[in-house]
């Protein structure tokens, strides 16, 4: 009895379109760092910005956590220090690693020239300067703090619509996950606009929902959509025997559960019953989605990646969302005697460090080097790097617990600053310096 093909999507190359000439670099034996060389390829100025909000943000938070343990510091607040941390880790440091990936991969998706970096200049910097004075006001003066937020909202709606002008050019039959990204940008955009009206009528509940709707609307729903295309092409490539399987049933049931984790944001808002029914009903929903996605990550070939590092990070980031979904799941079910879920924001940092931090330092690596001229591997430091920060992402769980120790948050804040401060830096000397290998971009 003969067994029905997976269906596979045809990988269909993209014909070579003119660039804009890069300026001439220097031979590849003499390599100073300069800032005119984050203008050489997209994605240089997009990753650097973002490593620099990255390593703020990083080290802001764990400055928080270290004088809430100690009182050392003593910091004050003009705006609440928890939606100043979910704000700036949703639409700070993460929307500029997109806008690295989109305007390098996205003009090959869509078959079209990609805009020149200069055109990206004044939004990337608006979003990365309006962050910082996001920060710089949460402990000095709420306007202060909405004028940055304010200006970071323009830079990533100007993004959005460089995007869209992309997708709009193309005349390639299959768009769907290009649209799909461009459709994710608005959501972000739509959420940060009231994520900062809310937080000018001090409607703090509304201004949070607002920040959970961005990073389940936004910023998941673009890693799932890149996940989606690109994790089982890059497994096919290194790994022969398996096929580039991703049909886009698999899509819509990952959006699916996003669609389930944004409804679960404004039930209260929306004066559904929160009682044991929801949460019953919720846990089990969460447990089934949480099923499914182990078993794709499995299907895409998590057990025949291991033995090949940078791979591996990828497929290990995307285990995480289904465990993200499997812990949510479970604390609603274990809760139900209590009425609360009982892991608390443990399963919302599995998915944000988990499966988005471990997904944003595999895949920004893997760009990184194969725009740098180097080879596709994650070495040592890095390899390191990502374990390091796999046990942040377990402190920061254990953290959520109701009898964990008071400083193991604090622990897991500076972990998580020390590791990306070590690879962040590391990434910014090459955006800086031209290329190993002598090729332009």
């Amino acid at each position: 009895m003969n067994t029905p093909a997976r269906p596979v999507l045809p990988i269909r190359p993209v014909r070579a379109q003119a660039t804009t000439p890069a300026p001439r670099a220097e031979p590849p034996g003499r390599r100073p760092w300069r800032p005119r060389h984050l203008l050489l390829a997209p994605h240089r100025l997009g990753f650097a910005l973002a490593v620099l909000l990255l390593l703020a943000s990083g080290a802001w938070w764990a400055l928080v956590q270290v004088d809430r343990v100690s009182g050392l510091v003593g910091l004050s607040y003009a705006v609440s220090p928890t939606l100043g941390h979910a704000s700036v880790m949703t639409f700070g440091f993460i929307p500029l690693f997109f806008s690295g990936f989109l305007f390098t991969a996205g003009p090959k998706w869509l078959g079209v020239p990609p805009p020149a970096v200069t055109a990206l200049v004044a939004p990337l910097l608006l979003q990365a300067g309006g962050w910082l004075v996001w920060l710089l006001g949460l402990h000095s003066a709420a306007g202060l703090a909405m004028a940055g937020a304010g200006a970071a909202l323009l830079g990533l709606g100007w993004m959005v619509a460089l995007f869209w002008q992309l997708v709009l050019r193309s005349t390639q039959p299959d768009r769907l996950h290009a649209k799909t990204v461009g459709l994710a940008g608005a959501v972000g955009v739509a959420s940060l606009a009231l994520m900062l009206a809310a937080l000018s009528v001090d409607a703090f509940d509304v201004a949070r929902a607002a920040v959970l709707t961005g990073l389940w609307g936004f910023v998941v729903v673009t890693y799932l959509v890149v996940a989606h295309r690109m994790i089982p092409f890059f497994t096919s490539s290194a790994v022969p025997m398996l096929d580039a399987w991703r049909p886009f049933w698999v899509l819509w049931v990952l959006l699916g559960a996003v669609a389930l984790e944004v409804l679960a944001v404004w039930a209260p808002l929306a004066g559904w019953p929160q009682g044991r029914g929801w949460m019953l009903s919720l846990g089990l929903m969460e447990l089934a989605a949480g099923s499914v996605i182990l078993w794709l990550a499995f299907v895409w070939g998590l057990v025949q990646s291991l033995s090949i590092r940078l791979l591996a990070m990828l497929h290990l980031g995307f285990l995480w969302l289904g465990l993200s979904f499997v812990l949510a799941g479970t604390s609603q079910l274990f809760g139900l005697r209590l009425g609360t879920p009982v892991l608390g924001l443990g399963a919302l940092h599995a998915l944000t460090m988990g499966c988005l931090g471990s997904l944003m330092l595999a895949m920004v690596t893997r760009v990184s080097c194969g725009h740098s001229g180097r080879t596709l591997v994650a070495d040592n430091l890095v390899w390191t790097l990502f374990w390091l920060l796999q046990l942040a992402v377990v402190l920061r769980i254990t953290a959520a617990l109701e009898q964990a120790p008071v400083g193991l948050l604090m622990v897991a804040a500076l972990l998580w600053a020390g590791v990306m401060a070590v690879w962040g830096l590391r990434m910014v000397g090459w955006y800086g310096r031209v290329r190993v290998d002598g090729r332009p971009g």
